[in-house]
Parts: structure tokens; C-alpha cells; sequence
């Protein structure tokens, strides 16, 4: 009994020495596994699409944080995307605190709306904002015969024309209500608009339009704790000291739509699949081209749903690759070769219905398939002359001038083989059987011969 309550006594020393010397890595572990978690999202090119996918999905994750920084760098982009961004940011159950960053990064156009619609709007020394006002969309405006001037053409931040006044007018009442939102400089929301203005980090502080500036991300991080925010319809404080941020960078799919929804990738995706599927009906049961053809087709048509494309551009661009393939199927020395050209040119360049920024087709590529179609339509041109210039070698129109042999006597109309085929012929004198004929001419199916013998002497007498 006194050594087992010896061994219980050693047991329990040594159990107490052991929770001594973990108590410290235990309590670090808990205090790491309590700490607040803030998930960074970065954004560093042009609002679209996959910009809209990758956000509204990073939010769906990070539900359990403390919050998310959207680090920002933009130039602008779409307005369906902004929209669609600015939704996803409202309706998070985590707060977005949106930071332009690093020093030299912009949020123009739609990256100003994005930040007024952010609990916190933050900027790192050296960056910028503004330049909100809407692109044109949708035409080429032609300038209006002179007028006598007017209360409305003296003020020159208010658009003459209808449509684009109303474009305007609903983006100011848009970023108007994204900064009473937040309550954030109103005013200078209106005139980021009306006036392009734009403003730098330390400007854009000292006039309300954004909450704070930040060197960094842990330096936002400190700044922020403690503070409260507005979150739909209530209020909560953030606990960002000490938190442990958390990089959530596109995924797979998100890189994949972004080069999807590059205009110039699904414009060259639309020709290749045009193109792929043409040359499968040219050349029936080649399978590759139909199958390449036929994968590039629906990603470029998914594309483009994604993207504000003129369908009058798409039709131009179809209607000119149906003139082309129509010159190689029926030359016409270039006419519809050259109007296919023009039309494909024309389309390609009016393809994108938007003048913003990193949704524009590069004039390079437009050029390349250009100059490319045009060197096949003067392949097809050039051989079309060629073949021109040859003499027919099949074909109805061969057999002029071909001998033939009588097959049975006739005077007037019988019958001669002609290629090892029987043919109807007519002759204005009385033929011999086996007797060697020329064909003169055809009419009806019917060839005109002549004997080769009285051919033969009234080209003799002719010389003589």
C-alpha cells in the first residue's frame, strides 16, 4: 500500500510538471484560435465580370470573419459589374472596408462608387479617386449644327444631349445615396460625376469623402479597432488589433471567366469557332476543326452574354466572313471578297458597346484577321483569274472542238460518240458510219459536227 501511494504521488508530481510547462503554448494556441480573422481580397485591374464572381464569392466564404479588405487598384470597368459588386457588398453579413492600395493605386470611376458604398472607405498616401462620370454607351454622337447658345449650354457639366442626361442624372442620385449611406461628402460625390473631379488621399480626407488613410494593411487594421460601423441597419464595433489576415486570392474559376471575358480572347474565340466550323463543311468527317470550332463558339457566345456587345457589330462581322466564304465558293474577282473585308473591319470595331476602360478590342488584333482575310480573299481572287485563263478540260463546254465518230450513216440528225459517250449531233451533210467528225458547236444537248475531211479542205482553201 505505501509504494502504490508512493507511485500515485510521483504520478500526480509529474502530471502537474507537465500541465506547468504546457499551460503557456495552451493558452497561446486559445488566444490564436479566439483571435479575430480578417480576410484581404485584391482587386488590381479593370470592374467586369469575373471581378463581380470572384468578390460575390470570397464574401460568401469569409462569413465568419471579422471583417474583409478589398484592397483596390482600378481604372474603372462596367457599370452592370459595379452594380452587381455594390449589391454583393450591401447585403454581406461580414463589413467590407474597401483600402486603395498600395501607394500609386486609383479608384476611378466604378472603383469611386464601390468606395462610397463601403462601410469604410480607406486610401494609402499616394492614390486617388474620382473621375466618376458615365461613359458614352452605345454609338458614335455626330455633332449638332450651331445653335444660339443657351441658359443650358453655358453650364458646361450639364450634357446637352437627352440620353446622356439621363445617364448622369441617375448616376448622381446613385453615388448620392451610396454616400448619405455612409455619411460621406455628398456634395463632392455629385461633382465627382457631374465634373469628373478627382481628388487625392490626403484631399479626400480632410473633405469627408473618405474615413481614414492607412500605410498598410496592418496599419488600416490598428486604426480600425474599436471602431463602430454601420452594417445593415446596425451598428458593430471591430476588434482588427492583432488579427490574423488572411489572403483569399481568385480561384481556378475566377482567373478562367477573367480571360474568358477579355474582349479580345472571345473575339478571337468567335473567329476560330467560326472558322473551325467552315472548314468542317469544307472538308466533311475532318472532325478536328468542327469539334475546336464548335468548344470556341459556346465560350465566345458565353462571353459575350457577360459583355455589353453591339449586336449590330456581330452581325456585321458574321455577314462579312458569309462574303468571304461566298468569294471562295463563287469568285467574283473580289467584289464580295472586298465588301466582306469592309463589313468584318466595321463590325469588329463597333463589336464592344462600351468606351470603358480595359473593354476595348486592341486595333492589333483587328488588324491582324484583317490583313490575314484579305490575304485569303486575294488567294481566292488570284486563282479565280488563273483558272480563268486556262482552257476548259471538262466540263459541256469541252467537247467543242473535239473529233468524233459517227456511230450509224445519218443525213441531218443522228447520233456520234464522243469520249466513249453517245450524243445526239446534227450535221448539214450526209455522214458515214465510223466516218470521223468534229464538234463544231452544242445546242440543247445537241452537238453541231462538221466531216473532219471537208474541215480539212476548206482550211486548205482558205490558206491558199
Amino acid at each position: 500500500m505505501q509504494r502504490l501511494a508512493k507511485f500515485y504521488r510521483w504520478f500526480l508530481l509529474m502530471m502537474a510538471l507537465v500541465l506547468l510547462v504546457q499551460s503557456p503554448a495552451l493558452a497561446e494556441t486559445s488566444a490564436k484560435s479566439q483571435s479575430p480573422e480578417v480576410i484581404q481580397l485584391t482587386v488590381n485591374d479593370a470592374i467586369g465580370p469575373a471581378t463581380a464572381d470572384y468578390i460575390e464569392r470570397s464574401l460568401a466564404k469569409a462569413r465568419r470573419a471579422e471583417l474583409v479588405v478589398l484592397r483596390l487598384d482600378t481604372p474603372g470597368g462596367l457599370s452592370s459589374s459595379m452594380r452587381d459588386i455594390i449589391k454583393y457588398i450591401a447585403a454581406s453579413s461580414v463589413p467590407v472596408a474597401t483600402f486603395v492600395a498600395p501607394s500609386g493605386a486609383r479608384a476611378a470611376s466604378a472603383g469611386t462608387y464601390i468606395l462610397f458604398a463601403s462601410p469604410v472607405a480607406a486610401m494609402a498616401p499616394g492614390t486617388n479617386l474620382g473621375a466618376a462620370t458615365p461613359v458614352q454607351i452605345g454609338g458614335i454622337s455626330l455633332p449638332k449644327p450651331s445653335q444660339a447658345p443657351s441658359e443650358e449650354s453655358a453650364n458646361p457639366s450639364q450634357p446637352q444631349d437627352a440620353s446622356k442626361r439621363k445617364a448622369v442624372n441617375d448616376a448622381v442620385a446613385y453615388i448620392r445615396g451610396l454616400a448619405e449611406l455612409h455619411g460621406r461628402n455628398v456634395d463632392w460625390a455629385e461633382k465627382a460625376v457631374r465634373e469628373a473631379a478627382s481628388l487625392p488621399a490626403q484631399e479626400a480626407l480632410a473633405l469627408n469623402v473618405i474615413d481614414l488613410m492607412a500605410d498598410n494593411t496592418w496599419d488600416l487594421l490598428q486604426q480600425l479597432d474599436g471602431r463602430e460601423v454601420q452594417l445593415n441597419q446596425r451598428r458593430l464595433v471591430l476588434h482588427t488589433a492583432g488579427a490574423e489576415v488572411v489572403e483569399m486570392p481568385p480561384d481556378w474559376r475566377s482567373e478562367l471567366l477573367s480571360v474568358l471575358t477579355n474582349p479580345n480572347v472571345a473575339y478571337i474565340l468567335l473567329l476560330v469557332g467560326v472558322y473551325g466550323i467552315i472548314f468542317e463543311f469544307l472538308n466533311p468527317g475532318g472532325i478536328v476543326p468542327g469539334t475546336i470550332g464548335a468548344i470556341a463558339i459556346v465560350l465566345a457566345l458565353y462571353a459575350f452574354q457577360l459583355l455589353p456587345i453591339s449586336y449590330a457589330g456581330m452581325a456585321l462581322i458574321l455577314l462579312g466572313i458569309g462574303l468571304m466564304v461566298a468569294e471562295a465558293f463563287e469568285p467574283s474577282f473580289g467584289i464580295l471578297g472586298i465588301g466582306g473585308v469592309v463589313a468584318f473591319v466595321i463590325g469588329s470595331i463597333i463589336l464592344m458597346d462600351t468606351d470603358a476602360p480595359g473593354f476595348g478590342i486592341d486595333l492589333s488584333v483587328i488588324v491582324t484577321f484583317a490583313v490575314l482575310s484579305v490575304l485569303v480573299v486575294a488567294a481566292v481572287v488570284h486563282l479565280a483569274f488563273k483558272s480563268y485563263r486556262q482552257p476548259v478540260v471538262s466540263g459541256l463546254q469541252e467537247l467543242v472542238g473535239s473529233e468524233a465518230v459517227v456511230l450509224t450513216d445519218f443525213n441531218g440528225k443522228g447520233q456520234v460518240i464522243v469520249h466513249g459517250e453517245h450524243w445526239q449531233a446534227v450535221s448539214e451533210v450526209p455522214l458515214k458510219q465510223d466516218q470521223t467528225v468534229r464538234v463544231t458547236g452544242m445546242k440543247h444537248l445537241t452537238l453541231q459536227v462538221t466531216p473532219i475531211e471537208t474541215d480539212s479542205a476548206t482550211t486548205e482553201e482558205a490558206t491558199s
